[in-house]
């Protein structure tokens, strides 16, 4: 996609036109036909020129580029503004490390880190609510378990999410309503989990307490289990590579027996925007295999009734900071995008949400190895993953895509939805936002 397509075609004024006059000629160069103004395209000029200046130790040129980027970037602006404001923090981290005595540029006081926090429950529901970035998921997820459970009298959900299992309450209502009357469910969630936002500010455990009062009110039976041996720590400030050792382990309790496995239920593997958490290098004794793989063979090996994997569309794990820095800017402008057809400039809660995806923006920009946790894959390279692994891909179901339909008729009309094989997309403007897809493995299908 090309930046001068975005939905926001507002041009930036420059508070100092002249300043490229002080610039090296090399950047003046890059800059012709954007003196006075700065649109989309020319301020992902200067990202680029900053991170090429930045791969070859040019310190001096990154530090004139960030000099621009600063005059031109407001996290209280239009979307261009508020996007570039979370690259320039990037950039000025990753600068910081390759240099910190050099780097001595003052941002603007808008400018300043907003730290994410914890939420509440209900804050927590509102921050999914905002966009259908999460509950597009949800409801295809949803739709898609509620069909492959159809005639079983338990149903076992082992849930890999980062939204703290606020996608099962509609579920536990559905399950309400059965004409034969509801199954029992249970589910399973491990105790570690990325250090990515959203947080919440209870425990695991009291998550599964108040699903299991909201079953109960819907008389539902119900089990809520979490899986231990590693910290239960939600914090931002857990280290990278601590959920990959974490989550090593968990693989390696991960078994029929210890998931209590029962003959007469049916067993669901969800996994919402969890899998791009996996390293996908090569891993402990994983044999040659990254933690990736060895997830997807495990969950295989388990024998689950549906496996469903929900996660943002785009390619961001390539090593080259160029590409990374141009993908990530024409894939991120589309929440802040969204954002700016329903919320005022100033809305907290508007800034709150940016923040969280400036703090990916931060990883996917400012660090590199096993600290660059933001490992996505798009949806067409997760189905051959899955293809590789020898699981076949699940249709949704026109039930199905009637109820995403119905979703997103609540929310801005710039948000679509289309089908990609036997893949459903979120999109915006027409441009790929999340993918749902739903999977067996081989030899079950029906």
């Amino acid at each position: 996609m090309k930046t001068e397509l975005r939905g926001n075609s507002k041009h930036t004024s420059l508070p100092n036109p002249s300043l490229f006059n002080t610039t090296q000629d090399c950047l003046s160069d890059a800059l012709k036909g954007c003196l006075g103004s700065l649109d989309g395209a020319c301020i992902e000029k200067l990202l680029l020129h900053c991170a090429s200046a930045l791969e070859s130790k040019d310190v001096t040129l990154a530090q004139q580029v960030m000099w621009v980027l600063n005059n031109v970037a407001s996290s209280v602006g239009d979307p261009n503004q508020r996007l570039t404001s979370w690259f320039l923090r990037a950039l000025i981290s990753r600068a910081s490390k390759l240099c910190p005595t050099a780097m001595n540029l003052h941002v603007a006081p808008t400018l300043q880190r907003t730290w994410t926090r914890s939420m509440t429950g209900t804050e927590l529901a509102g921050y999914v609510d905002l966009i259908p970035w999460h509950r597009f998921g949800f409801c295809a997820s949803n739709s898609a378990i509620l069909k492959a459970i159809q005639g079983y009298p338990s149903v076992h959900i082992l849930d890999f999410s980062i939204t703290h299992c606020v996608q099962w309450p509609t579920l536990i209502e559905a399950l309400a309503k059965r004409p034969e009357g509801p199954p029992s469910l249970r589910i399973t969630v491990p105790s570690c989990r990325p250090p990515v936002p959203p947080l919440l500010n209870v425990s695991s455990e009291e998550v599964g307490f108040r699903l299991a009062n909201f079953a109960k009110s819907r008389d539902v039976p119900f089990e809520f289990h979490v899986i231990d041996g590693s910290s239960s720590s939600t914090s931002s400030d857990v280290l990278s590579w601590e959920f990959s050792f974490q989550f090593e382990l968990f693989l390696g309790q991960l078994s029929p027996s210890m998931l209590d496995l029962r003959e007469d239920e049916a067993l669901v593997i969800n996994c919402q925007n969890w899998l791009r958490y996996l390293p996908d290098e090569q891993w402990g004794n994983s044999q040659g295999r990254s933690l990736r793989d060895e997830f997807l063979g495990m969950i295989k090996g388990l024998n689950p009734r549906i496996v469903i994997m929900v996660d943002e569309d785009s390619d961001l794990d390539v090593s080259s900071l160029t590409s990374r820095i141009i993908t990530c800017f024409n894939y991120l402008w589309i929440p802040f995008d969204a954002l700016e057809t329903f919320l005022p400039k100033d809305s907290c809660q508007r800034t709150e949400y940016e923040a969280d995806i400036g703090h990916k923006i931060e990883n996917i920009i400012g660090f590199e190895g096993f600290q660059r946790i933001e490992r996505l894959e798009s949806g067409v390279r997760l189905a051959q993953r899955m293809k590789n692994t020898h699981f076949l891909s699940v249709p949704f179901s026109e039930e199905t895509i009637n109820e995403v339909k119905f979703l997103l008729d609540e929310h801005a009309s710039g948000w679509g939805m289309k089908r990609a094989d036997d893949m459903l997309v979120l999109t915006w403007k027409g441009h790929n936002s999340v993918f749902a897809t739903a999977w067996v493995p081989s030899g079950i299908e029906d």
